[in-house]
Order: C-alpha cells, then sequence, then structure tokens
C-alpha cells in the first residue's frame, strides 16, 4: 500500500505521533526494501480480563498486520511483578509469576479475537531479563537521573501528599524502554498516560546509537460513566468476554457524544456517515456491530431484538436464567450468588441507589427476604427469574 494511504489509516484515531517525518521516512523505508517494520506494544497482564479499552491499542495493532508489518505483542511477565506506577495514586501490588503467568494464558486467547495470530509474534521480557545480572539491572540506570523520573506527574503528586514511592517503581520506564531495545523496535503503541516510558525507549536506543522508536500514542477510552477511562477498577469496562445482551446494554447506556469517540476507536465506519444517523439507530448499530465482533453475527442481531424487546416494548426477556429461592434468603445474597453485578459492594450500591426491583416494585433494603416467586431486575439490563 502506497504512504499516505498507510498514514491516513495509522493517523486514524491517534492522539499523537513522535514524530510523524520519522514514521514517515521508516514507511517509505519499508516499502523500499520490501522489509516490514517491527511495531511493540506491551502489556502487563494484571489482570485476566480483556476490555473495550484495551482493544483501542489491539485494533491498531491489527491495522498494522493489515498493512504487512511484523506486530510484537510483548507480554510483560516480568514487568508485571513491579507493576507500572503510571496514574496510579498509590504503590501498586505486586504479583507474582504464577498468577502473571495465568494471566498471560487468557490474554491470547482473547487478543485472537482482533488479531491475526499466525502473523503475530509473542514475547515475554522474562526472556531476557531473567538472564541479567545485578550489574546489568543497574547499568540500566545510568539511562535516566532521578530529577528526570520524578518529574512524571503522578510521581509528583504522589511525593506532594507524602505518599511512598518505591525504588521499583522507578525501574519501571528503563525496563519498558529496554524491551523496546531488545526488540529492535521501529515503532512502540500505547496509551496517552504513557508517554514517559514510551520516549524512554527512543531514549535509551540513542544513547546505545540505534535508531529510535516511533511512539504512537492512542487515546484513553472512557467508560460507562463517560468519565473515568475505562477500567474494572472503575466499574465501568465493558469486558469483551461478557455475555451478548449485557455488552449490548452497556453500550446503549453510554452518552452520544462518548458513543462518536466509540464508532472512531472501535470500528472502521465511515464518521461522517454516522454523524448524519440519528443517534439512537447510530448507538443501536454501535452496539450490534461490536457484539457481533466479539461473539459473532447471530449474537449481534439477538442482543439487539431482546434489548428493543426489553427496553423499547417494555417486556420481559424470554430467555432470562431461572433460580430457585432457598428458606429465608434474603436480595444481596441472591444477587451475590447468581453473579448479576461483580461485587458485594456494587450490589450494596445498586440497592441503595434504587436499582434493584421485584416485579416492578423498589427494594431499598439489603436484607429484605424474598419468598414468593417473581421476577428480579437488578440495573437496567440483569433479570433473574425466582422460582419457590
Amino acid at each position: 500500500m502506497d504512504i499516505e494511504k498507510q498514514l491516513e489509516i495509522i493517523k486514524r484515531g491517534a492522539a499523537g505521533i513522535i514524530s510523524e517525518a520519522e514514521l514517515r521516512k521508516k514507511l517509505e523505508l519499508s516499502l523500499k526494501s520490501n522489509k516490514p517494520l517491527v511495531i511493540k506494544a506491551g502489556f502487563d497482564p494484571t489482570a485476566p480480563d480483556i476490555h473495550l479499552g484495551h482493544t483501542v491499542l489491539l485494533r491498531k495493532l491489527r491495522q498494522f498486520q493489515d498493512l504487512g508489518h511484523q506486530v510484537v505483542f510483548l507480554i510483560g511477565d516480568f514487568t508485571a511483578r513491579i507493576g507500572d506506577p503510571t496514574g496510579r495514586n498509590e504503590k501498586r501490588k505486586q504479583l507474582n509469576k504464577e498468577d502473571v503467568l495465568k494471566n498471560s494464558e487468557t490474554y491470547k486467547k482473547q487478543v485472537s479475537k482482533i488479531l491475526d495470530l499466525s502473523k503475530l509474534k509473542i514475547v515475554f521480557n522474562s526472556e531476557w531479563f531473567e538472564q541479567m545480572s545485578v550489574l546489568d539491572i543497574l547499568h540500566l540506570t545510568t539511562h535516566a537521573t532521578v530529577s528526570q523520573i520524578l518529574a512524571r506527574e503522578d510521581f509528583r503528586n504522589r511525593m506532594a501528599k507524602n505518599e511512598d514511592i518505591s525504588v521499583t517503581e522507578f525501574m519501571y520506564p528503563l525496563l519498558q524502554g529496554y524491551d523496546s531495545v531488545k526488540l529492535s523496535a521501529d515503532i512502540e503503541l500505547g496509551g496517552t498516560d504513557q508517554i514517559f516510558n514510551l520516549l524512554m525507549g527512543r531514549d535509551i536506543q540513542k544513547d546505545l546509537m540505534l535508531e529510535q522508536q516511533v511512539v504512537i500514542t492512542m487515546p484513553l477510552l472512557e467508560g460507562t460513566d463517560g468519565v473515568q477511562k475505562m477500567s474494572k477498577s472503575f466499574g465501568n469496562y465493558i469486558g469483551i468476554n461478557e455475555a451478548p445482551g449485557e455488552m449490548f446494554g452497556k453500550i446503549m447506556s453510554i452518552s452520544d457524544e462518548l458513543m462518536h469517540k466509540y464508532y472512531t476507536l472501535l470500528t472502521d465506519e465511515d464518521l461522517a456517515d454516522i454523524k448524519a444517523m440519528h443517534p439512537k439507530e447510530a448507538k443501536l448499530k454501535l452496539a450490534q456491530m461490536i457484539v457481533a465482533q466479539y461473539h459473532g453475527v447471530d449474537a449481534g442481531v439477538k442482543a439487539k431484538e431482546g434489548f428493543e424487546q426489553v427496553f423499547s416494548q417494555k417486556e420481559l426477556p424470554q430467555d432470562m436464567p431461572a433460580y430457585q429461592l432457598k428458606e429465608k434468603q434474603n436480595v444481596l445474597d441472591v444477587i451475590i450468588e447468581n453473579h448479576l453485578v461483580s461485587s458485594k459492594n456494587e450490589a450494596r450500591r445498586l440497592i441503595a441507589q434504587g436499582g434493584v426491583y421485584l416485579d416492578g416494585e423498589r427494594i431499598d433494603k439489603e436484607d429484605v427476604v424474598l419468598d414468593k416467586p417473581g421476577v428480579l431486575k437488578v440495573g437496567k439490563r440483569r433479570f433473574l427469574k425466582l422460582e419457590i
């Protein structure tokens, strides 16, 4: 593909490129030599589930694959045991090796829904870091100064609050930067919150007299609340393995303004055509498309039909799960046992906020005993048929 078309695809949705002139030069050399560029993106498997926020980066990687370049999916099984301090206001809990490897396996399975595994190179950074001596690791510190590290906004904020920062957190950007050296990365992708770590790769490559990688940053995708970046810890995420109906309903709950950002970052649709549509129709199309991407076309169609049945026609879903009540069982326990929410705190919050109903009647106390058949509604989209 010619350079201008490649640039058009690469730049769609990107927040920044350092630098576009270097990127163009690399693409021209790649085309001339018929040698693909090495595209790096690192993922620390600190949690087992991938959500739509992660897919912003994964989709951009897929575009590079389709353009004929070599995508390297770096699993930070070593760095995950340190914990990336980016965006944190406290020390991140360190994971053990077993947890990291377990999460890594689920990552590979999930990314196969987006990336072409036959063209993907998967590497683990423990391959080189576990072979390095203490002296080797210490030598990495010569590529940055304490003042550089402390210039990070998240570190500055924590110091202003007299909060602890571990020495291992200081090391994280250097380790991520060294990954780029080991992989001979031409381009590295990351979120806008990763800019410090991404630029560290350029700095170390320059110190070692290597060609510097181009840095491409992607915007952070806000979650269903429209405020915080999508994260499981904020309870505003949409997991790619969630049930089709749940995924569809969550997408329908986002604002019209955020919907257009989702279209830009999560689809290849012509944005002019989307803006010409009625917002509700555009959102229905978006929800169906995303469900279809991760669960199949039929699932997308059924999820839309189910949503319209419940919310447009005010009917109950036909395929809601059933639950046999136990004696003197309260509503909080029923919600938790049937996994209608992700945590007990979320269940309590929903009850307190008036988001739980039995046969249309609001339940406002968590110790209410359920002792008759009916339909329990939790939030806007979750239903449970209660049986005696």
